[in-house]
């Protein structure tokens, strides 16, 4: 029996893709144990024990990012950090640490790395962040879900999706969905989105433009988030949502996407075939803008920045994009090329190969290491 440690979490874009991969690791190995590390304030607090899964923890260990107070303490709580990390790897008789990214992500790479333990590494974003740079350099099984990203040892293997994304069947559901956000059926739909936070702009902007969206025959599911100020006009064929717990439905009814570009929504987007328009995120090191590159590349969305992003931008760019259904249609077919369905699947692969190709008597439990926290 296999026993798993999957390290991640602080936000969505880490704890979903892991939660993806614990389940088809569940599925394929119904037998293997998996357990997640993360930390106490992140997002995995509650989402890994509601999905079933036991969640150690470590420290919440910022990379210091200039001189200081937390730089000076770093070393000392880096080094912490990895022997309890490294003793829960002997005590559980973990084979094999499966990293995404996060605080707690740094630490189990280095543990695995001084126990011998093979180290799986998936990075979701199209720029990795410093955690899975460090984690590439140890380890040959990198995963990535943009073909885009710049990473040593890294395979192109997708974001591990959502099963309700991963499975969905955009006709079969077109009519629940249409029926679930009272929509015509007749009308293509917008779907415009900020990420489970709302973006404030985005909404800004598409509210003050709404008349002229549709004025050009289309209607809108506008998922503003629910912290948004964004007040209901009350005009027909506006749906104006503060949270979607049916996402897949919403990705379902989409013939074009108005967006932020984490990189979960554009791999959602790109593998269900939904072309878009991104507005990254303008704060941060810019990621976002990245994680839509291959999209544009390959002719299936369109990029535009967050100041660019107008009432006037909606008029002169976006309504003769919205009368243009061939070229909308001709995105969606493009999109489908760079989006990645299985990445799941491909991203267990990558695991079962590394824990395959790693000899058993390299693993923790068939070696013992005395007074090995002072090593």
């Amino acid at each position: 029996m296999t026993t798993y440690l999957l390290a991640g979490g602080g936000t969505a874009g880490h704890v979903n893709p892991l939660l993806a991969t614990a389940d088809r690791i569940r599925e394929r190995h119904p037998d293997a144990t998996v357990l997640v590390i993360g930390t106490r304030e992140g997002l995995e607090a509650r989402l890994v024990p509601e999905r079933g899964y036991e969640l150690l923890t470590v420290a919440r260990l910022p990379f210091p990012r200039r001189l200081g107070r937390a730089a000076v303490r770093f070393p000392v709580a880096l080094r912490d950090a990895v022997a309890e990390t490294r003793q829960m790897i002997r005590d559980r008789g973990v084979d094999v640490v499966v990293g995404f990214g996060g605080y707690a992500s740094a630490p189990a790479y280095l543990a695995a790395w001084r126990e011998k333990v093979p180290l799986v590494v998936h990075e979701a974003n199209a720029k990795p962040g410093i955690a899975n740079r460090l984690g590439s350099r140890i380890t040959k099984y990198v995963g990535v879900a943009f073909s885009s990203t710049r990473l040593a040892h890294a395979t192109l293997v997708g974001m591990p999706l959502r099963s309700e994304v991963e499975r969905l069947d955009r006709r079969a559901e077109r009519a629940a969905a249409i029926a679930y956000f009272d929509l015509d059926p007749s009308k293509p739909t917008l779907l415009v989105t900020g990420g489970s936070s709302g973006a404030r702009h985005i909404n800004e902007t598409v509210s003050s433009a709404i008349a002229l969206i549709l004025g050009a025959g289309w209607q809108v599911v506008h998922i503003a988030g629910e912290k948004s100020q964004i007040t209901d006009p009350g005009l027909a064929g506006y749906r104006l949502l503060p949270y979607c717990n049916r996402m897949e439905l919403a990705i379902a009814v989409a013939d074009l996407a108005v967006s932020r570009a984490g990189s979960a929504t554009v791999s959602e987007f790109s593998a269900i075939g939904v072309p878009a328009v991104y507005i990254p995120y303008p704060v941060g090191n810019g990621e976002q803008r990245f994680n839509a590159k291959d999209a544009v590349a390959a002719g299936g969305a369109l990029l535009v920045s967050d100041a660019e992003f107008t009432p006037d931008w909606v008029l002169q760019s976006l309504v003769p994009l919205l009368q243009d259904r061939a070229l909308i249609a001709e995105m969606a077919a493009r999109v489908t090329g760079v989006g990645v369905l299985d990445g799941a699947d491909r991203m267990v692969d990558l695991v079962d190969l590394a824990v395959a190709e790693t000899p058993v008597t390299e693993h923790p439990h068939d070696t013992e290491h005395p007074n090995d926290t002072e090593r």
